[in-house]
C-alpha cells in the first residue's frame, strides 16, 4: 500500500508483528510492514508502574504531549504508568481501543510522528492481542477509556532484535509514548444483513472472525457491485479519510457452488481493522469507487471486476490474472 507521508507509514510499521505475515494484497496496492517480536525473541516483561529515570510529560489529555527524556541510559524495565484516569469503560481482552499517541525515541531523542502530528492517524489496539507489539496490546489492557498512558517500552516489549529501520529504531532502543485512549470501536458491522440475489455470493459474517462467502455458478458480473448488506448509522466516508475496516477476500471462481471460497486474504488475522485513506488511490479502484458514500458501521459486499482490481498481474496461487475479486467489508470507523 502507497502511504503518504510518515504519519501514515507508522500505523503500520508500529502494529503489526511477524505473526501477521502470510496471505496477499487483499485491497492494498503493496504489503504493509509487519516487522516485530517472534517467537525467537525474550520474553515480554511483566509491566511495571514506574522506573527510575523516568520521562516527564507536559499537556494535556487529549493533546499532542510533551515528552522530556531524562538524563542517564533506561532502567530496561517496561513500564506503563497512567498519568491520568478517564471515566469511561474499562479495557478487556480482544477489545479494538482507539488511542492517539506521541511518541520518541529515548537514546536519540528523536520524534516519532504521531496522531497529532499533521497527517497522524489514531492507532486502533487490540487490547491483549499476541500480534501486536506489547508496547500497545499490553499497555491498555484493564485501563479507562479517557485515561492518557505514559509507555517505557525496552526492545523485548517493542520491535525486539531487529528494531524498526522504518522508523528509525535501532535493536536496542527503548521508546516512549504517551497514548491518549480514546474510545473503543466495533469489531464488526452490527444488525440484520439483508438478503443477497442469488446471482450474487453469499455471506456468513455474524461472528467476530472472518467472513464465509460461497461464489454462485454463474458467471461474474463485469460491473463493480457494491451492495449495502448491513447500513450503519453512522456519517458518510468521503474520499480523503482514513478508513477503518475488517475485511475478507476471495476470487470468483467458476462452479465453486455450496463450497465455501478460500480467502486469499482477511483482516481478522491481524486482530486489528485495516485502516487506509479512501478515495485516493492507495487501494485499488473497486474499494475507493465501492466504499466512498458509504456509512459508518456500514458492511458491504464489493464485487470488482479485474480492470478495477489487479488486471492482468496475477498475485499467488488464489489469485490468478484477470481475477474478480469478492470482499465483505465491515467499515467499523473513519476519521
Amino acid at each position: 500500500m502507497r502511504r503518504r507521508l510518515a504519519a501514515a507509514l507508522i500505523v503500520p510499521a508500529l502494529m503489526l508483528t511477524a505473526a501477521c505475515g502470510g496471505g496477499d494484497d487483499s485491497g492494498k496496492k503493496k504489503d504493509s510492514a509487519s516487522p516485530s517480536a517472534d517467537a525467537s525473541q525474550p520474553a515480554v516483561p511483566k509491566a511495571v508502574a514506574s522506573a527510575d529515570p523516568m520521562p516527564t510529560v507536559k499537556g494535556e489529555a487529549g493533546q499532542k504531549a510533551e515528552i522530556t527524556v531524562p538524563k542517564g541510559e533506561p532502567s530496561g524495565k517496561f513500564v506503563v504508568n497512567t498519568l491520568k484516569e478517564g471515566s469511561g469503560a474499562v479495557i478487556k481482552k480482544d477489545d479494538l481501543v482507539v488511542t492517539k499517541y506521541t511518541g520518541k525515541i529515548w537514546k536519540s531523542g528523536k520524534d516519532l510522528t504521531g496522531s497529532y502530528d499533521k497527517d497522524g492517524s489514531p492507532l486502533v489496539v487490540p487490547a491483549g492481542s499476541q500480534t501486536i507489539v506489547p508496547m500497545f496490546s499490553e499497555s491498555v489492557l484493564g485501563k479507562k477509556v479517557g485515561s492518557r498512558v505514559l509507555v517505557v517500552a525496552p526492545p523485548e516489549a517493542a520491535f525486539g532484535a531487529q528494531g524498526q529501520p522504518q522508523l528509525g529504531v535501532g535493536p536496542t532502543d527503548n521508546l516512549i509514548f504517551v497514548l491518549d485512549i480514546d474510545s473503543i470501536m466495533p469489531k464488526k458491522a452490527e444488525g440484520t444483513q439483508a438478503p443477497i440475489p442469488s446471482d450474487l455470493p453469499q455471506v456468513k459474517a455474524d461472528k467476530d472472525e472472518a467472513a464465509t462467502i460461497t461464489i454462485p455458478k454463474n458467471d461474474p458480473p463485469k460491473e463493480l457491485v457494491d451492495k449495502v448488506l448491513i447500513e450503519g448509522k453512522g456519517p458518510e466516508i468521503k474520499s480523503g479519510q482514513t478508513v477503518y475496516m475488517q475485511y475478507s477476500g476471495a476470487a470468483w471462481k467458476p462452479n465453486e457452488g455450496k463450497d465455501a471460497a478460500k480467502l486469499f486474504d482477511t483482516s481478522w488475522k491481524t486482530g486489528a481493522p485495516f485502516s487506509t485513506v479512501i478515495g485516493q488511490g492507495q487501494v485499488i479502484e473497486g474499494w475507493d469507487k465501492g466504499l466512498v458514500g458509504k456509512k459508518v458501521g456500514s458492511r458491504v459486499l464489493l464485487v470488482i471486476p479485474p480492470e478495477q482490481a489487479y488486471k492482468d498481474q496475477a498475485k499467488g496461487e488464489d489469485l490468478p490474472a484477470n481475477s474478480t475479486l469478492v470482499f465483505v467489508v465491515d467499515i467499523v470507523g473513519a476519521v
